[in-house]
């Protein structure tokens, strides 16, 4: 117990920083004999000033150690230390894995078959319905959904795979304890129920703009494939790609509308060799894992009884957004035809409403 103490207080003072960790725990070969180690045994440290050792032993100086024995015993979550049998497997071969981990929610299911789906915060109605779909139709087939609880496609992720009763994780880079976005307190104790909320960063710790990088590395280390949505040329999405190829992990991407910015991150990625997805039996083959399940035969037309009208007006309607009068000239329907099969298909949660009686397919 001892020991684990050590361990995490040299976790709570390099939070994010896991390659010094590293070293000082490699140098040092015990989290103890560092603790207690003088000044000048820190200048070994790569790119270690004086000063910086200085402040380094103040942070350690100032670490109240009953209050991180304290986190080893909170029932409100759950600690993996590096060297601990529940650690997964997979995120302790990247180069700088997190010496320990905090866990709301089932630990175990960090070790088993994950995908990650990222993407931008300010994700288009197409973004946002395609990344609930692929969520949705991998939970289905059993593989854990990873993402980071951001707002857009993050959200869009998680939702997907709690309402098809599967399981999903949200990396934070915050505390476990530490609701952000706000509006997505609900969000964060569904996916508690429905899977796990983990982060690096001890409890307490605040959203910090620079964590979030840093957590990047963890989405992708516990995954087997990262699968980007939507994403602009320079975003958090694309670096969690690249930090997937450097981790030897897959990296998919979703294609998108040429014209939309927020398509050129995963269309620039597949011109560079990422897998296109089309469908959740892409990235299924892309893992090599096959199709685990069988969509439902005849789809949603079938599965909800649409009239003719319905599945006549609904084959006509993408995830992009179409227009009223688009709808009615290429149905060949009368207009009051059209709008009541729009508020029926609305009805049966097939499709959505923007304002400018433009319509949309959801994620359904």
């Amino acid at each position: 117990m001892e020991e684990r103490v050590f361990w995490l207080a040299w976790h709570y003072i390099l939070a994010g920083q896991a390659q010094r960790f590293w070293e000082i725990i490699n140098y040092f070969e015990s989290p103890k004999e560092a603790w207690f180690a003088a000044e000048k045994d820190f200048m070994f440290l790569k790119g270690m000033h004086r000063r910086d050792a200085s402040n380094l032993l103040l942070r350690r100086q100032q670490t109240d150690l009953s209050e991180v024995a304290s986190w080893l015993m909170d029932s409100r979550f759950g600690v993996l230390l590096f060297n601990d049998s529940q650690y997964p497997e997979q995120l302790k071969n990247i180069y700088d894995p997190p010496p320990a981990l905090y866990v709301r929610g089932d630990s175990e299911l960090l070790a088993k078959i994950s995908v990650a789906m990222v993407g931008s915060r300010r994700a288009t109605h197409y973004g946002l319905n395609v990344a609930e779909k692929l969520a949705r139709e991998l939970a289905k087939a059993e593989i854990t959904v990873i993402s980071g609880m951001a707002r857009g496609v993050d959200t869009a992720a998680h939702r997907g795979a709690i309402n098809s009763g599967g399981a999903t994780i949200a990396v934070l880079g915050c505390g476990v304890d530490v609701v952000y976005p706000r509006e997505n307190e609900k969000l964060m104790y569904s996916i508690i129920d429905n899977g796990a909320v983990v982060s690096e960063f001890p409890p307490g710790s605040p959203p910090e703009a620079w964590h979030f990088p840093v957590r990047n590395r963890i989405i992708s280390g516990l995954s087997k494939a990262v699968v980007v949505v939507e994403a602009a040329e320079r975003s958090g999405a694309l670096i969690t790609a690249h930090v997937a190829l450097d981790q030897g992990r897959e990296v998919m991407a979703v294609p998108g509308n040429i014209t939309n910015k927020y398509s050129k991150g995963p269309n620039n990625l597949i011109k560079q060799g990422a897998a296109p997805v089309t469908g959740a039996g892409d990235i299924l083959e892309g893992l090599g894992v096959g199709l685990l399940f069988t969509p439902d035969a005849g789809g949603v037309e079938k599965s909800l009884s649409l009239s003719a009208n319905e599945s006549k007006i609904f084959s006509l309607i993408e995830y992009e957004p179409v227009s009223l009068e688009i709808l009615v000239q290429k149905s060949g329907l009368p207009p009051g035809e059209v709008m009541t099969g729009l508020m029926f298909l609305e009805i049966k949660g097939c499709v959505k409403q923007m304002p400018g009686k433009l319509y949309y397919r959801t994620g359904r």
